[in-house]
Order: C-alpha cells, then sequence, then structure tokens
C-alpha cells in the first residue's frame, strides 16, 4: 500500500522550534514525529511512503534516507512553493496511483492508530474518502456523521457563526484514506482537502468517518509538543518486530 506523509510546512506557530528544524523532526524522547509516522506505517503493510518537502528539506532528507531503516521505498517531492494538503497530494499523484487506497498523514500528527482496521472499514464500505475522527471540545474542525458514519457535513476553522447550530463532537484528525479516482478531483495548485475537496464527495454517501482508537497528538504549538512527550513519557511505540531487532532504536538528529 502507498501513503504520502505531508511533511512541507513551515511549522510558523512553533515558533523558534522550527526555524533551523523542519517540524517533522521535532524530537519526543529521542524519536523524531516523523520516524514514530514511518514507524506505525510500516507496522500496518505500508510498503511505498511519499514525503513533500519544503521548509529545510536537506534536514529531511539526511535523516530518512532511502528509507530501508523502516522497511520502506520512500520518494521525496520538492515543493518550489506550498501547495496545501490536496494540492500537495495532486502534484505527486504519479508516484501515487495504483490500485489504492492511499493514505494521507499529517506531518505533525502523532498516532499510534491501528491503520489495518481503518483500511479495512475504507474497503468494506467502498468509500471514496475515509477520515479518521477524534473528539474534542470547541476544536478548528467539526464533522457531523449520520448513524452508518457517512459525513454529512464538515467545517474547516468555522467561525463562531458557522458553528451555530452545529452539535458534533467529532472533528478531524489529519490522516485521510483515499480511493485513486480522488486524485483527479484534486484541483492543479493549491488546495486543502477539508475546504477543496472532501465538501464536494459528502453527497456522494461515500465520504465517511472512522473514529480513533489509538493515541493521537497534533504538534502544532510549544504546549502541545510538551504535552506529548509527557504522554509518551512511558509509552512503548508499536513497531515491526523485524526492523527493531534489524536495526535497533533509532534516535533523533538532535539527541
Amino acid at each position: 500500500m502507498k501513503a504520502m506523509v505531508l511533511c512541507a510546512g513551515k511549522g510558523t506557530r512553533l515558533g523558534e522550534l522550527t526555524l533551523e528544524l523542519p517540524k517533522p523532526l521535532l524530537d519526543i524522547h529521542g524519536r523524531p514525529i516523523l520516524d514514530r509516522i514511518l514507524a506505525n506505517l510500516a507496522r500496518h503493510g505500508f510498503t511505498e511512503v511519499v514525503l513533500n518537502l519544503h521548509h529545510r528539506s536537506d534536514a529531511i532528507r539526511a535523516y530518512v534516507g532511502d528509507g530501508s531503516a523502516w522497511g520502506l521505498k520512500l520518494a521525496l517531492v520538492e515543493e518550489a512553493e506550498l501547495l496545501g494538503t490536496a494540492g500537495s497530494v495532486r502534484h505527486a499523484a504519479h508516484l501515487l496511483g495504483g490500485p489504492g487506497p492511499i493514505l494521507v498523514h499529517y506531518g505533525d500528527v502523532v498516532t499510534d492508530q491501528d491503520l489495518t482496521a481503518m483500511v479495512s472499514f475504507h474497503q468494506e464500505k467502498a468509500a471514496l474518502a475515509t477520515l479518521l475522527l477524534h473528539q474534542r471540545a470547541h476544536s478548528n474542525s467539526v464533522v457531523v456523521l449520520d448513524e452508518e458514519q457517512r459525513i454529512q457535513r464538515l467545517l474547516e476553522r468555522p467561525t463562531e457563526a458557522e458553528r451555530k447550530g452545529v452539535e458534533s463532537p467529532w472533528v478531524n484528525s489529519g490522516i485521510y484514506l483515499l480511493d485513486p479516482a480522488v486524485l483527479s478531483l484534486i484541483p492543479v495548485g493549491h488546495s486543502d482537502f477539508p475546504r477543496q475537496v472532501f465538501p464536494g464527495l459528502i453527497s456522494s454517501g461515500r465520504l465517511l468517518g472512522f473514529p480513533l482508537t489509538g493515541y493521537r497528538c497534533a504538534i502544532d504549538s510549544p504546549e502541545r509538543l510538551e504535552r506529548a512527550r509527557t504522554d509518551l513519557q512511558d509509552h512503548p511505540w508499536p513497531e515491526p518486530t523485524r526492523l527493531r531487532q534489524a536495526s535497533g532504536p533509532r534516535h533523533s538528529p538532535h539527541a
């Protein structure tokens, strides 16, 4: 299976922490965010992974190498200008084609989610797209589901006026499974999935939500980074046993 990890962002909300270091390489107990993402992808059978790069791409290139430390085949795609979550995937579509599904994973989301279960759900429902969802009050997104987990409404960074009358605990987790047919629906240039792509799929009845069952934290502020470090202090990170035995522990470039 194929996946794309979005690694191009500048991480400006993290201030000085990302001036010289790209956000996916921020350290959590000796393991960068990106290491934890790639380990979980490999554990769930993803073998080909695309990384989009922009800010401090040299550091990411040096860290990941050819992907063999995770048992992965990596492709690295530079973006001269940031293209957004969906535009980045469209830009790399030539590397993501084939029998799906395709996983899209935000590069600042740390999770040990059971992706195998999410893939099974996506395929059983014949979904065009399945969004990993978690519950959080007053988040920067709101997702409304029906009884069959079909998404009925999706608001991204809504105003207070837009939130009014929309009651749902579910929010976007930043991990998506896509049927390959969705690639051709993404406009060329800058675009984002929650604003420009997913709303157009709602009427099809094939935009679904899958509830989070594991740990998840988006590292989008210094406070969130410290929260993840606290949460994961004594939390063993799952990865393929064969890789752990073969290569031993990996370390942060700044450890």
